[in-house]
Formats: structure tokens, C-alpha cells, sequence
């Protein structure tokens, strides 16, 4: 069990390589990882499913002993992003689909990779991971909703349809995980760090995979403007700490929450309710490839 728990430790630690080198190897060997995007909705449910087998009971009590902070992180993560995401899709003029799918990045919770970047920054840990349990229990009223708000003049949104996709591949995965930590602790430990990691990294590879000649004519604008997205969410995050006068490792945690998504839901909505939009999902497997990078930079400034 040790051991198995040092490995897991390991790869989650060097996560942004990891999704880095698989990406790569989908795109030259597309065949191998394109069948995965069948399966995105059930490889986000394990995702989400590992990420409440690493919420225990006492992260709870930081949403009712830190208000002011949740507050902040939760206001920025819902209004900063999902507005950045719709000026940069006008400014840019994106097509349709991509413009669509980073609105769908902008409108998510904070990712569960965020947590770790926090801890490798030195930022409060206990406060990031809280400001992800809100973002993410919240995140089937306030994605779709938003996205029905900014997208609605590009594509016709369901936010029904949209509210239901996430209730089942976030909320119900999110709180099995959460009851089955708390009826099976210490055989949960080594294993439950590696379940978001695999999948989130079949996810990406299988979007690489699928999209790799589209990628050849469209990815360089959509990095771009994601690397832009990232960047302001960081910005923000660090100015607006400071304004609120937090100190250094509360105002590390609100940044990387707000810069980092939950791009993993973004392409898991793109596919079950924008299926005659396919490129939405790319903006969501390039997110999460840089912003995994974006985040260990930030980290170590830091």
C-alpha cells in the first residue's frame, strides 16, 4: 500500500509532464487515443469521483470559518473568467466552435489541480481546496447558466439539458466520493490521487487524438487566446488578493483557483450537448494541457 501510494504521490506531482507527453504521443498517433472521446462523460465521472475521495469532512469547515475569502475566490471564479472568455471570443472572432468552447472554459469551476499547484506555491492549501468544493457543488446552477447568458448568440443552449449533464457527471460522482472516503479512509489513500490523473489525461488524449489534422489549422489561435484566458485569471486573482488585503498564501490560493479550470467538465459538456459543434471540446484539451504549465511557472515564482 505504501508503495503504491508513493507512486501515486508521483504522478500526481508531475502531472503537467504527463498530460504534455501523452498529448504529444496522440497527435502523431492519433488512432490509438481517439476512441477515448466516446467515453469523456464516464472518464470525467471517475475524475470527479477522485476528487471527492480526497475531500474529507474537515475541508467543510473552511467554508463556514473563511466567508470573506470563499466569497471572493467563488465571485471571481463565476465573473472573471466566463467574461474574459466572451470578450476574447469577440475580440479574436472566433468561429462558432471555438468561441463556444472557451465560454464553456470560462463558465466552469476551479480544477482539482489546483489544489496541488497551491501546495507546490507555498499557497493556502485548506482555502483552495474549499474554494473548489464550493465552485464544484455549485457548478450545475452556474455553467450552464452562464453559458446559456454568453453563448446563447452563437448556439441555441439547453440549460436543462446542460444543468442535468453536470448533476451527472459532477454533483453524484463528487458526494460517492465523498461518503465512500468516509466509510473506507485508509484503503482509499494509495489509490485516490490516480483517478482524476488517468482521466483527465485519457480525456485530453483522446481530444488531441481526435482533433489532430484540426489542430494543425486552428490550434495556434486557440493556444493563444487560451494562454491569454489563463493569464488574466491568474492577473486577476493576484491583484485582486491584494486589494483585498490577504495576505501572500491566501491571495497564491485565490489566483491559481481562479486561473485554473475545470477544463475536464468543459469538453465533457461540449460533448454531451454541443455534439454538431466538435471542435468546442479543443479550447478545453489545450486549457488543460497549459494551464497545468502555466500553474507550476506561477508556483514557482511564488
Amino acid at each position: 500500500m505504501s508503495k503504491l501510494k508513493s507512486i501515486s504521490g508521483f504522478l500526481s506531482s508531475n502531472v503537467a509532464i504527463l498530460i504534455i507527453l501523452f498529448s504529444i504521443i496522440a497527435f502523431f498517433k492519433p488512432n490509438g487515443f481517439s476512441w477515448a472521446t466516446n467515453y469523456t462523460a464516464i472518464f470525467l465521472g471517475v475524475a470527479m469521483f477522485g476528487m471527492g475521495l480526497t475531500i474529507k469532512t474537515q475541508d467543510f469547515k473552511v467554508v463556514f470559518t473563511r466567508p470573506k475569502e470563499l466569497a471572493l475566490g467563488f465571485v471571481l471564479q463565476y465573473t472573471i473568467m466566463p467574461l474574459s472568455a466572451y470578450v476574447l471570443a469577440k475580440v479574436f472572432q472566433l468561429p462558432i466552435d471555438l468561441a463556444l468552447g472557451v465560454i464553456l472554459v470560462g463558465c466552469c469551476p476551479g480544477g482539482t489541480a489546483s489544489n496541488v499547484i497551491t501546495y507546490i506555491a507555498k499557497g493556502d492549501v485548506a482555502l483552495s481546496v474549499g474554494m473548489t468544493i464550493v465552485s464544484t457543488i455549485l457548478a450545475p446552477l452556474c455553467t450552464p447558466v452562464l453559458v446559456y447568458v454568453l453563448a446563447g448568440s452563437w448556439v441555441e443552449v439547453s440549460i436543462y439539458a446542460m444543468m442535468l449533464s453536470a448533476v451527472k457527471v459532477v454533483l453524484i460522482p463528487v458526494l460517492a466520493g465523498i461518503l465512500l472516503y468516509r466509510l473506507f479512509p485508509k484503503q482509499i489513500d494509495s489509490i485516490r490521487d490516480v483517478l482524476p490523473l488517468v482521466s483527465i489525461v485519457m480525456i485530453i488524449s483522446g481530444i488531441i487524438g481526435a482533433n489532430a489534422e484540426k489542430i494543425m489549422t486552428c490550434g495556434a489561435l486557440t493556444f493563444v487566446v487560451v494562454m491569454i484566458h489563463n493569464g488574466i485569471g491568474l492577473l486577476a486573482g493576484t491583484a485582486v488578493g491584494k486589494m483585498a488585503h490577504l495576505d501572500k498564501p491566501k491571495t497564491t490560493a485565490v489566483a491559481i483557483e481562479v486561473g485554473m479550470q475545470n477544463s475536464g467538465l468543459a469538453i465533457s459538456m461540449a460533448t454531451a450537448n454541443f455534439a454538431s459543434n466538435p471542435l468546442a471540446t479543443l479550447p478545453g484539451a489545450i486549457f488543460s494541457v497549459w494551464h497545468n504549465i502555466s500553474g507550476t511557472i506561477y508556483a514557482n515564482l511564488c
